[in-house]
């Protein structure tokens, strides 16, 4: 009997040494699963971390490194490579070569006396004279494409203006400074180089540049979607020099077969001519912070409202970028809207 008893005090031992281990092992489960996770926690905090740092240490990289890869300068203007270096991508020392050409667009406009040419050429005359290839726009028509340069950016303003000014669409019977108030903006009151006195008189008023019904619609379609970096107003709403000027290139572009793409990438080639500090700063941002270089980005994105319209670029690239330290040597000038 004695026996009998030891054996069954065995088994009961035997039988509660499980249920004493799964109890010692609920009482490890959390412990270890609270550290666990705090460890998580704390590997995932170094990492945001370390990649911060990174991201900083590959910006400020960017910046200071005299040799970028992305792109290659024989010398610089400033000792900073990045900046030089976007410079001459966004505004070529060169110039930019573009498609499109003044055909008689310029001829057309002194025959309707949209350009009082003694007028024109008498405030050139105080600004060193008219560019040799240009001596002969207001009598002769041209096909040599435009050479845009540093230079004679805004004189390409002053051409442009008139034109997209006066030049008849039927779409522009629906612009924003269609009305009685017509000659109150900068863009009609400002044009003061024709025979009248303001340039509201001339408003969509001369079939200069020649559209198709298709050719209009694509002209109006992109006027609408693209913006300045002076005010908050799209092309079409031409209320200053530069959506005028903007916009006669633009009807000169798809008169002469350029499609939607390349409409885009002249505007936004004249438009960095025109604007140089706005546009290289854009660049600047896209290079740095979104790792892009400028031959790479949309056209049709940078002109957009985010990247080119007053209030959002300064929301959208000068604020962003004025935190990154020694990124803009010195500031470039910006267009005005005048003649």
């Amino acid at each position: 009997m004695k026996k009998t008893k030891k054996k069954k005090s065995i088994k009961k031992v035997l039988r509660k040494k499980p249920a004493s281990r799964r109890k010692r092992s609920k009482k490890i489960t959390l412990p270890s699963a609270i550290l666990v996770f705090c460890v998580l926690i704390a590997a995932s905090a170094a990492f945001l971390l370390s990649w911060k740092i990174v991201t900083l240490k590959r910006q400020e990289t960017l910046i200071n490194s005299p040799h970028n890869k992305t792109t290659s300068v024989q010398s610089t203007k400033t000792g900073n490579a990045l900046y030089d270096n976007t410079v001459s991508q966004v505004i070529p020392e060169k110039g930019y070569h573009s498609k499109i050409h003044l055909g008689d667009s310029i001829v057309k406009l002194v025959e309707n006396g949209v350009i009082d040419k003694q007028k024109f050429e008498d405030i050139y005359k105080q600004r060193g004279g008219l560019p040799t290839e240009l001596k002969t726009v207001f009598t002769q028509s041209s096909t040599n494409p435009i050479v845009l340069t540093q230079n004679n950016a805004t004189l390409y303003v002053n051409l442009l203006w008139p034109l997209g000014l006066s030049n008849y669409m039927t779409s522009n019977k629906q612009s924003p400074i269609s009305g009685k108030d017509v000659g109150n903006y900068a863009s009609t009151g400002g044009w003061n180089l024709g025979r009248q006195q303001n340039g509201g008189a001339y408003f969509n008023k001369f079939e200069i540049v020649k559209l198709t019904p298709d050719q209009e619609a694509l002209v109006t379609k992109i006027a609408k979607n693209t913006y300045r970096p002076c005010c908050d107003n799209s092309t079409f709403f031409q209320d200053c020099n530069h959506g005028s000027a903007l916009l006669g290139l633009m009807e000169l572009g798809a008169s002469q077969g350029l499609k939607e793409d390349k409409l885009y990438k002249e505007a936004l080639a004249f438009n960095s001519f025109w604007f140089p500090d706005n546009y290289i700063q854009t660049a600047l941002y896209f290079k740095v912070v979104k790792q892009t270089d400028w031959d790479k980005v949309n056209p049709k994105e940078i002109l957009g409202k985010n990247y080119s319209s007053l209030s959002q670029w300064i929301k959208n690239v000068q604020t962003p970028i004025a935190k990154i330290p020694n990124l803009i040597p010195r500031a470039e000038n910006g267009g005005s809207c005048g003649a």
